[in-house]
């Protein structure tokens, strides 16, 4: 049984009465638990879009046929609202983006610990879990830092323990190397290949840099917002 499975994924973005863009036209993707997955293309084609609806940052197109479905661990999650999404997110998934997303007036420990304590945690316990979560990153005598002391990969390794903080089942990356020099990108791609490998961390990941893909276990190609 595949770990997520999803179907006919459709997304039109409405940019005014007559004019509409569509990012995905029926996309079907099967990813097995464990298993580290790209996603590449060229600039638009629809990878990012895949990604925040894997995610349950979108929702994909309700109204095609056949409908859109998009089971993640045994659970149809096509059409949870809101509240179902947040909490899906919060306590299976982690997130990793190209642009780090720290909060630039935290710590490196408290930035790590913001998704424990979203999902609960009491203070004394999140601040454990992301000193635990830094050091797992090799950033532990860092924490006290925040992001403006941090080079460009200290801070995506940072995010990488914020992600994944709470054990996530499944983590999403959209270009997580994309701001990174080439000596940053291979620590970084090092770290996530290590979750996977050592602790069977199922990853989905965006890239354009085929240095990256060869990480992968397996690669996905969309163009114009189809898997080819």
């Amino acid at each position: 049984m595949a770990f997520l499975e999803a179907h006919n994924l459709h997304k039109t973005y409405r940019l005014s009465r007559n004019n509409h863009v569509r990012a995905l036209r029926g996309v079907d993707v099967t990813v097995e638990a464990g298993e580290m997955v790209g996603i590449m293309g060229p600039s638009g084609c629809g990878k990012s879009t895949l990604m925040h609806i894997l995610g349950l940052l979108h929702s994909p197109d309700l109204d095609t046929s056949p409908a859109p479905s998009l089971v993640i661990d045994d659970t149809d999650v096509t059409a949870l609202d809101d509240r179902e999404r947040t909490r899906m997110r919060a306590e299976r998934m982690g997130f990793v983006f190209q642009s780090f997303n720290l909060v630039s007036t935290l710590t490196a420990a408290e930035n790590v610990a913001l998704p424990a304590e979203y999902a609960g945690r009491r203070k004394s316990d999140a601040r454990a879990e992301a000193m635990d979560a830094l050091r797992q990153v090799d950033l532990g005598e860092w924490a006290g830092h925040r992001p403006m002391e941090l080079s460009g990969g200290q801070q995506q390794r940072v995010a990488i323990a914020r992600a994944l903080v709470n054990s996530p089942d499944l983590l999403l990356a959209d270009e997580p190397t994309g701001n990174l020099d080439s000596e940053s990108t291979g620590e970084v791609m090092a770290l996530l290949h290590w979750f996977n490998r050592e602790q069977g961390q199922t990853i989905v990941l965006v890239t354009h840099d085929t240095r990256v893909s060869e990480a992968c276990s397996r690669v996905l190609t969309i163009r114009d917002g189809v898997i080819t």
